[in-house]
């Protein structure tokens, strides 16, 4: 009886010790970051229904004095931007934070017209969907001043 306890307590010990890992808060901010920049890539190589991929399906995007709600709509408002041959816009990100709970994170950085100035700067809110999936809910850009000092 004894033996049979112990290895039911070995299997135990060694199931506990087999589960994955979850992934550190490091790791999940390389997560958001090379998401933010594979989406910022849609733009790049004109792929909007890439673009499409990483909205959220209730996705609310800040445009001008109006929200856009929702996937669709988000989706076919930014079609414009993936029509001509060359990118209106670039942007990468430059900061990232992950809630200590793993399911939320920020994303922020610059956003480049063709010639590669800084003309604003996007906030964006990323929701860990599936294990490794991030998708995008809600997202809002600021111009930046081109003022000169006084």
């Amino acid at each position: 009886m004894k033996k049979m306890i112990l290895l039911a307590a070995i299997a135990a010990t060694t199931a506990c010790t087999s589960l994955p890992v979850p992934p550190s808060n490091a790791e999940l901010k390389q997560q958001v970051a090379d998401t933010e920049r594979a989406f910022a890539a849609t733009m790049a190589k004109r792929d909007h229904q890439a673009f499409v991929t990483f909205l959220a399906d209730e996705t609310i995007f800040y445009s001008g004095p109006k929200a856009l709600r929702g996937k669709d709509t988000v989706a076919a408002e930014w079609k414009a931007f993936y029509e001509k041959p060359e990118a209106p816009f670039s942007w990468e990100p430059d900061q990232v934070e992950v809630l200590d709970s793993g399911t939320l994170a920020h994303s922020s950085g610059p956003v480049r017209d063709p010639q590669g100035k800084i003309t604003a700067r996007f906030n964006s809110v990323w929701r860990l969907e599936a294990p490794g999936k991030w998708r995008i809910v809600f997202d809002k850009g600021e111009r930046v001043c081109d003022c000169k000092k006084q």
